[in-house]
């Protein structure tokens, strides 16, 4: 049996801490991955995972032998990098993670031109509103909206978004409308993950606590939501925009809207100089930035 066979599966699971995401990661199904890894534990005479129905862990040896196994990983990565250069042809599994509705909305309609352009490029798209760390689940390029916290990471600006706190003109006839931030708080608010609206104030950012009748992770749930008059909603301008410009939708406190923050292609500082991670982003910020020409380039570490 072939020393390599088994060994980039493993990784993929550990790194991801479950062989679906692994298999996703990897384009292979998670019978093939589970095979595979099965196999290498087979070979090695030794367990290597400890698995659960909810969890994967390493064993002892199985942390020793990745400690090994996972810069082989990267290095190979790097050779294969290193040969698309020379042929100018970039080449290879491209992994990418994205919000679930801008990812829907604005990622996944870009990629059939992107693959039709750079056919030996594959992607793997993972849609998740959980942060994952880039360097655990091996990601290439990771969508991420507003404020950037990870200052190790590598960040460059694709294109701007703009929060806007609105409500539809039915609930403002039969509630008013807010004259003030702390108006709020007398209001049905329609809140999301996080249980804070952010704006400003005398050009510095304030933030309220809420605690509206209803929460929901989704957007676009929230976006209904409000459009049938159950309240103030307060969502990024690829949701609203449309709805404010055909007065469905009605913004208030609007003196008070938060600056436009960035929507950014993150990479760790080993990805960074990938052919195939700089050309993806160069074609995200293309697409994404057609309206928005002055955007600024690169950011530093954030």
């Amino acid at each position: 049996m072939n020393k390599w066979t088994g060994v980039t599966e493993f990784v993929a699971v550990v790194q991801s801490q479950s062989f679906t995401k692994a298999a996703a990661s990897l384009n292979y199904s998670v019978v093939q991955v589970s095979r595979a890894v099965a196999a290498l534990e087979e070979r090695l005479q030794v367990k290597l995972l400890n698995r659960t129905t909810r969890r994967v862990s390493l064993t002892e040896a199985g942390q020793t032998f990745y400690s090994r196994c996972e810069p082989i990983i990267e290095l190979l990565s790097d050779a294969e990098d290193a040969v698309a250069n020379l042929q100018h042809k970039p080449a290879g599994l491209l992994t990418v993670t994205a919000p679930v509705a801008y990812g829907e909305t604005f990622i996944a309609p870009l990629l059939t031109a992107f693959l039709q352009a750079y056919p030996q490029i594959s992607i793997s798209l993972m849609l998740t509103n959980d942060l994952l760390d880039l360097r655990e689940s091996n990601v290439d390029v990771a969508i991420r909206l507003g404020h950037l916290n990870d200052s190790t990471l590598i960040a460059r600006r694709l294109t701007d978004r703009t929060v806007h706190t609105c409500a539809s003109p039915a609930y403002l006839a039969q509630h008013g409308t807010p004259a003030a931030i702390k108006d709020l708080r007398e209001h049905s608010c329609l809140v999301g993950t996080m249980d804070f609206w952010r704006f400003q104030v005398a050009g510095k950012p304030q933030t309220i606590r809420l605690s509206g009748k209803i929460r929901c992770n989704s957007g676009r749930v929230l976006l209904e939501q409000a459009t049938q008059g159950l309240g103030i909603v307060q969502l990024p301008d690829y949701y609203v925009r449309p709805l404010i410009d055909d007065g469905h939708l009605t913004e208030v406190l609007n003196a008070h809207r938060m600056p436009a923050e960035g929507i950014w292609a993150v990479v760790t500082e080993h990805k960074k100089m990938s052919t195939k991670v700089r050309i993806f982003i160069d074609y995200l910020r293309q697409q994404l930035a057609a309206d928005a020409p002055s955007l600024a380039g690169d950011a530093p570490p954030v």
